[in-house]
């Protein structure tokens, strides 16, 4: 952390003197709207009109305090025009304008509510699904049937592109490294930590997801494959509002879910408080083939196992922003998750050779009690420098994760064709980890009149992460250190960041968005246990380009390029061996280098609704899961390694459909193909390619009585990933919904994998060794879901706060 808030605040302080310039700005006509009550709206138009002519002049949009500003105009007559939706129209007394920088102030311009508007409209219509944007892709998942009882996870594995593989890694369009945010907001783990946080959060407070392929060199560089952002529902109404749900899940496991969201708006305040509790189950049944040759000769592994984890969640996030004028505001946010979870999982190996009387039987046991705590804290300043939208804004950020993992390990084998011989084990280990996360950053953005933008923006970032695994002997009622497989690991990481962003119109029909990031690495990882350190320090640099033709207003063209960074996870750079069971270990690699990713995507829109994205990667030093198999000892080690290339053409179609009136479907078509060489021992390349396709449909239908259906059908062919290879897989899942009491309350029932099909099937096969898989992650379930809605107050739009950070999201990784 040396350095690093001196660092920051020299950083606030340059882009402040840098751009006080252009923060002045003269009154001109100002004012604020209210309602009939009095009190300010937070949305509508005003524009000026010449008296004349009645030709507009100038307007702008009401801002969230209610205030309007318009720069003075040419000497002449005028009148102002006020409208928002659900209100009359207002038009001000003429008036006469008689000089230049003429400033006038309207004071509170009341508007009255029309009552025959909101009697008369009633929209009822199926929204879009998914909305293409020149940067991302939205998906609508607000107030779907699927979204009811599902989790976070859930949600992202049905969505275009995405596809979960068999250790709960997200890949993105064929690609691994896939960033999550919340709320503009870079999530704090990885690995199981992240699998934790998503399938236990509810997707039922999830608005949509941007799927971000090719993020911009204003965004972090972490995450080779893009970034998938979750916002969650925002307050839209003065006053209290808010819900409370609850819900309960069957998957031959028991899991249940309650939870509230409340806001409350008032005069400048604007705060939020979201709690949720849940038992979260997950059951997974696993059977794994291995097969060695030693000397010509093959001993076989075949293994059944059924693993059991129950999570017990408390999650609270809680925040408030308060607006100190009409330019400044402030804003702190803290979140907090606890997890307090068990897991078993129990397996049956049989190990067979060419000598029968060797063949041998074991049973394993590994219990897992362990808690997770997460809180992260936030600090925001926003201050609008005009009305055009030019804006600077800072944040400052805390994370602390300790992550505490007590385990036993109970194991007996046997001989199948020998005389009763058994052979006992007991193991044990306590594994506490500890991560520290501080970061702060400012962001400016200046508007031009000519509609090009400008950003600019520096960031410092420090991580200490203390890992530490004491292993032991369980001899009766006795621990006894195991010093060969007992370590301690140290990290610590600065990262030091600009980037500088401009976009601009080129004509009617080309816009440009250019930009270039530059990060500096300073780490070192220490394992106190060897006494060993590896100290690394590298600078890069992170172009980006964005070039959107408008062909014509139905069709849009958008070519893109960016480079990207994924680093290790802390976790996989620690040396020692992690213990799963008495054959399969896993072994961090502290040699392991960062992966850098080229990319390249062209993406078409036709009438708004139908998209086609061609894209192509190239990744050096791609990080991947690599099994080392032990033919002597019969053992596998899994460790991540740097596959020496990575290469990936990827496309996206996305075809929405209107069956018929009350029947549309929204079907998205992924494809691509993968190509990994991998060198092992042997210098001998290994190539791993395979054509891959992902298909989604989603069918959305109005049957009477108000009951709305949803079916989600998947297909998905075959994957590659290092070297393995994933067998294809379908699943249906299907849902209904119905609202009581004035359609405050929700009624959902849902089925998924009905069929039970959603299986993840693979294998690798190198040096005539084969290590395959067959997994069920117990897809299939029954959920039933309540959630009752209140409010009382008028609706406004509130202000969105955006912030990032990457650090966290390399945290955990076990």
């Amino acid at each position: 952390m040396k350095n690093l808030y001196t660092f920051f605040f020299l950083a606030c302080f340059c882009l402040c003197c840098t751009f006080k310039a252009w923060a002045q700005t003269g009154q001109g006509l100002t004012g604020t709207v209210v309602d009939a009550k009095g009190e300010p709206l937070s949305y509508g138009t005003v524009a000026l009109i010449r008296k004349a002519d009645a030709a507009v002049v100038d307007g702008a949009g009401v801002e969230v305090s209610g205030q309007f500003k318009l720069k003075s105009p040419a000497p002449g007559t005028y009148f102002l025009k006020v409208t928002a939706m659900g209100y009359g129209t207002l038009e001000t007394p003429a008036f006469e304008v008689n000089q230049p920088g003429f400033q006038k102030e309207f004071g509170k311009l009341g508007l009255a509510q029309d009552s025959k508007m909101l009697k008369e409209v009633t929209v009822e219509s199926m929204r879009p699904t998914i909305i293409s944007h020149p940067d991302k892709m939205v998906v609508s998942v607000e107030g779907t049937v699927m979204a009811a009882g599902s989790t976070a996870m859930e949600v992202l594995s049905k969505s275009p592109g995405v596809w979960v593989d068999q250790d709960g890694n997200i890949q993105l369009n064929g690609k691994a490294g896939v960033r999550v945010m919340i709320d503009g907001k870079l999530t704090y783990m990885s690995g199981k930590q992240l699998q934790t946080m998503l399938q236990s959060m509810p997707a039922d407070n999830i608005k949509d997801l941007e799927i971000i392929t090719n993020p911009s060199s204003k965004f972090d560089a972490e995450g080779n494959s893009g970034i998938i952002n979750i916002n969650l529902k925002k307050n839209q109404m003065t006053g209290l509002n808010g819900s409370v749900y609850s819900g309960y899940q069957y998957n031959k496991l028991h899991g249940y879910s309650a939870g509230t969201n409340i806001n409350y708006k008032s005069g400048q305040w604007n705060s939020f408080l979201n709690a949720d509790f849940g038992r979260r189950t997950n059951l997974r049944t696993n059977t794994m083939t291995r097969l060695f040759w030693q000397e010509g000769q093959p001993t076989s592994f075949d293994q059944r196992g059924r693993e059991e984890t129950f999570r017990n969640v408390p999650s609270v996030r809680l925040g408030t922003d308060y607006q100190l004028n009409d330019k400044h505001s402030i804003g702190v946010m803290a979140y907090v998750m606890s997890v307090d979870y068990d897991n078993s999982f129990v397996t049956e190996t049989y190990l067979r050779n060419s000598n029968p009387v060797e063949d041998s039987l074991i049973n394993a046991r590994n219990l897992v009690a362990a808690d997770y705590f997460n809180i992260t804290l936030n600090g925001h300043y926003a201050f609008k420098l005009d009305t055009l939208g030019s804006t600077l804004t800072t944040d400052v950020d805390y994370v602390k994760i300790t992550d505490n993992n007590d385990a036993g390990f109970f194991n007996r084998g046997q001989y199948v064709n020998q005389a009763p011989q058994l052979r006992l084990e007991q193991l044990g280990s306590y594994n506490p980890t500890t991560f520290h996360i501080y970061s702060a950053k400012a962001d400016f953005s200046r508007r031009f009149q000519n509609k090009s933008k400008l950003e600019a923006g520096l960031k410092a970032s420090y991580v200490e992460s203390d890992n530490e695994l004491r292993f032991y002997f369980v001899e009766g009622k006795n621990q006894r250190p195991d010093p060969n497989r007992s370590n301690h690991f140290i990290y610590k990481e600065n990262i030091y960041a600009g980037y500088a962003n401009y976009s601009a119109n080129l004509g009617d029909r080309w816009s440009v968005q250019a930009g270039l990031r530059a990060e500096q690495t300073v780490s070192k990882g220490r394992s106190v246990t060897l006494n060993q350190t590896t100290p690394r320090r590298y600078l890069d640099f992170f172009p980006s380009l964005f070039l959107q033709q408008k062909v014509s207003d139905n069709y849009q063209v958008t070519y893109n390029y960016s480079r990207r960074i994924n680093r290790p996870q802390y976790d996989d750079l620690n040396p020692f061996i992690f213990y799963l069971d008495p054959l399969t270990w896993a072994q961090g690699n502290p040699d392991l280098r960062p992966q850098y990713t080229h990319s390249f995507q062209v993406s078409q829109t036709f009438k708004k609704d139908y998209i086609l994205t061609l894209g192509y990667a190239h990744t050096k030093d791609f990080i991947a899961e690599i099994p080392v198999q032990n033919n002597e000892t019969n053992t596998t080690i899994f460790s991540q390694r740097n596959v020496d290339a990575f290469k990936n053409l990827n496309g996206t179609l996305v075809v929405p459909v209107r069956i018929m009136k009350k029947w549309e479907a929204s079907n998205n078509l992924g494809f691509g193909f993968q190509s990994f060489t991998t060198y092992l021992q042997s210098n001998q390349p290994i190539l791993n390619e395979q054509f891959y396709y992902m298909l989604n449909s989603n069918h959305t239908l109005q049957l009477p009585q108000k009951i709305k259906m949803e079916l989600n059908l998947g297909f998905q062919g075959p994957q590659a990933y290092g070297l393995y290879t994933i067998e294809r897989t379908w699943w249906l899942d299907s849902g209904l919904k119905r609202s009581f009491l004035k359609d405050n309350l929700d009624v959902s029932l849902t089925v998924t994998d009905l069929f039970r099909t959603r299986k993840v099937v693979g294998s690798a096969n190198f040096d005539g060794n084969v290590n395959a898989f067959d997994q069920y992650f117990a897809a299939q379930s029954f959920r039933v879901n309540l959630r009752y809605r209140f409010s009382k107050g008028q609706k406004f739009e509130q202000q969105r706060r955006s912030t990032n950070l990457e650090e966290l999201d390399r945290a955990g990784g076990n």
